[in-house]
């Protein structure tokens, strides 16, 4: 079964020698080959305003570019987030991104007679977060408790209906004894991008 899936790229780096710039490039590579619909974001190529000026239930005019993300998140199957943990968090960026383009009438709808006030419209689709970092990810899971994964999971997928949200940790990727690693890091993201999970 093909899938139509939304591709992220959160690094904020726009130079093209990245490792989660070449995990995206893995994942697409894989799907496309399986003949997934890709649709793929780079949000450091993008020029969008990443700060939400009104409440969440206001609307905010899109820019071009997040108008084309709401569009492909509305169409997607399945959602793919590749990022660096920054401070303990996903950068910035992909956060004001998720701001600005999980939004009312999006994501979720405002319906007062519901119990939780809200209508979840992201239900049924899936989603996979692929992180990389300096430490091992064995302690980012279970010392810090994967935190920033929780927190873009529980607090934001869950939140608009979206499940099951699965994990993909990459640690030490800045540790050149660990370098042959990448390499088959590479090959496992491109056969989750085959099979489209």
């Amino acid at each position: 079964m093909t899938r139509k899936i939304l591709l992220i790229l959160g690094h904020p780096e726009t130079k093209a020698d990245t490792y989660c710039r070449a995990l995206a490039d893995a994942y697409e590579t894989g799907a496309r080959a399986a003949g997934h619909e890709v649709a793929r974001f780079n949000l450091a190529d993008m020029e969008f305003v990443p700060v939400r000026r009104h409440r969440f239930d206001e609307e905010e005019a899109p820019e071009p570019a997040i108008a084309e993300a709401e569009e492909a998140l509305k169409g997607a199957d399945h959602m793919v987030f590749v990022h660096p943990l920054w401070f303990g968090m996903m950068p910035a960026l992909m956060h004001g991104f998720i701001e600005r383009v999980f939004t009312e009438g999006v994501a979720v709808r405002t319906n007062k007679a519901k119990r939780m006030g809200y209508e979840k419209l992201l239900t049924g689709k899936s989603a996979r977060i692929i992180t990389t970092m300096g430490m091992p990810a064995i302690a980012y899971r279970w010392y810090f408790g994967a935190h920033a994964y929780k927190a873009l999971k529980r607090n934001i997928l869950a939140f608009c209906g979206v499940g099951p949200v699965r994990a993909t940790f990459i640690g030490m990727v800045d540790v050149e004894a660990y370098a042959g690693r990448r390499e088959k890091w590479l090959a496992r993201i491109e056969e989750l991008g085959r099979r489209g999970i």
